[in-house]
């Protein structure tokens, strides 16, 4: 039986059907998390249309998007194996997916030949045309581990959106590690089946203080593998408050900003949760919509 690709840091990114097996979604929660969001927060009010509504009509696409959000241009920030572009892009939406794997985009190719794949980095990614909805699920957000490489994806974002575009983030939440040793506090073992073969990972989390970033040791071992395999990652900590303050300072507004529920969560996503706020939980969840232009919003009038 021929092994796993050992190709780069990541063997999840190198082995894209080992990624789906180790990260299993068969409902889809998390693209009818980013759809169920946008029919939300684009729905048009008795008062003024919002959000991507007001990207449609300024693009000259003035039909209402249905339920299933029918017409929708999206762009999938970190697409990895493809599956939740490719699940939108079978309801009726416009996709594009941009990832730096060679490897995860041949897999989404191969499976989702409705999307259109491009490698492409977050910091820097130009890609012709506007969209509608930008999502960056999975904390691949996170892997812009400095201000300036945040900045870049914001603005990024910024620059393909259409006035009134949405974008729909979820990631890790830095809040959740302030007194709080959770996911701290040894090693947690797994083991997924792929190809009749066990692969079991032993990871370990900590924080880097200095650098603000979550960091991880995966070890991998198999039956055919002679040596335990060592790889490192890291993630950065982002703040509620902290992102809030990225986003106003790019140009665009925040609609929502919440822990729970999410694709990720116990109880996981459904299309009519009451979003959580107090925003103590492991995942941040955001929605924000892109201003037609990067001034920041005026301050609060000074306290008496």
């Amino acid at each position: 039986m021929t092994g796993p690709t050992v190709a780069t840091a990541n063997l999840l990114t190198d082995n894209p059907e080992l990624y789906e097996a180790q990260f299993p979604d068969p409902d889809h929660l998390a693209a009818s998390f980013v759809a169920d969001l946008v029919t939300r927060f684009a729905a048009p009010t008795d008062s003024e249309p919002t959000a991507a509504g007001v990207a449609r009509v300024a693009s000259g696409r003035t039909g209402a998007a249905g339920p299933a959000g029918v017409g929708w241009r999206l762009l999938d920030a970190g697409c990895g194996t493809g599956r939740d572009a490719g699940h939108l892009a079978g309801r009726g939406w416009t996709v594009t997916g941009i990832d730096t794997s060679a490897r995860m985009l041949a897999h989404a190719r191969a499976r989702h030949p409705g999307v259109d794949f491009v490698q492409a980095d977050l910091r820097s990614f130009a890609l012709p045309g506007r969209f509608d909805v930008v999502s960056c699920l999975d904390s691949a957000l996170l892997y812009c581990h400095t201000n300036a490489d945040l900045v870049a994806f914001l603005e990024r974002c910024h620059t393909q959106l259409a006035p009134g575009g949405l974008l729909v983030t979820e990631s890790r939440n830095g809040a959740f590690f302030l007194g709080n040793t959770e996911l701290l506090d040894g090693v947690r073992t797994r083991t997924v089946l792929w190809r009749g073969t066990p692969y079991t990972s032993h990871t370990l989390l900590w924080i880097d203080h200095a650098e603000q970033l979550l960091r991880r040791r995966r070890t991998w071992t198999w039956p055919e593998c002679a040596d335990p395999l060592v790889q490192t990652s890291a993630w950065r900590l982002l703040f509620p408050m902290e992102l809030r303050h990225l986003l106003e300072t790019t140009g665009f507004e925040v609609l929502a900003l919440f822990d729970h529920p999410g694709p990720r969560t116990d109880p996981p996503w459904r299309a009519d949760a009451a979003l959580g706020t107090d925003l103590r939980g492991d995942r941040l969840h955001l929605v924000a919509r892109r201003r037609a232009d990067r001034t920041r919003p005026d301050p609060p009038p000074d306290l008496p």
